[in-house]
């Protein structure tokens, strides 16, 4: 187990337990899928790259370099059906906020009618990072990390030093 920052993470996924990891400028990318969708895509400490192991991996393998060289690159990757139906509103609202723009959690709560907490905890559980785009939502101004809110249910660390990164590089500025 280790901590980042006042949270304690569980023991990272085994390298096994990928059917890819590209490595990405400070942290690397993990995914997970089946033969037909992609099932999840983690945010991981650097390390060894791992090839791809099935069409599909390569595939999205392929999209996510693209996206790394142009952070306004388009996605087109199949994603398994995942999370609450009020969950996949909201993944639906973020996949719609264009690359280097971003929303408040507030804004976008108001637009499908619900709180900025209930936005963050929905944020916090998209399991296709990069693909749907919750790094575009922030706080609305202020907050000891700058307004950025938080990531992937973290409020500091790691984790919110590639929300950053990921801000940056949709601006071209990373």
């Amino acid at each position: 187990m280790g901590r980042i920052g006042d949270r304690l993470l569980k023991a990272p996924a085994m390298d096994s337990d990928y059917q890819a990891v590209l490595a990405a400028p400070g942290f690397c990318l993990g995914l997970r899928c089946n033969d037909d969708e992609i099932t999840r895509i983690d945010f991981l400490e650097p390390r060894a790259e791992v090839k791809p192991q099935s069409p599909l991996a390569q595939e999205a393998v392929r999209q996510l370099r693209a996206w790394l060289k142009d952070g306004r690159f388009v996605f087109s990757l199949p994603l398994a059906p995942a999370g609450t139906p009020f969950q996949r509103r909201v993944w639906r609202a973020i996949a719609a906020i264009p690359a280097a723009n971003t929303r408040s959690y507030g804004l976008l709560a108001e637009a499908i009618g619900s709180g900025p907490r209930a936005v963050g905890n929905a944020c916090g559980a998209n399991p296709y990072p990069v693909v749907v785009p919750c790094h575009r939502v922030v706080a609305t101004k202020g907050g000891s990390n700058g307004g950025l809110g938080g990531f992937a249910r973290t409020r500091g660390g790691f984790l919110l030093d590639i929300k950053r990164w990921l801000l940056a590089h949709e601006q071209g500025a990373a």
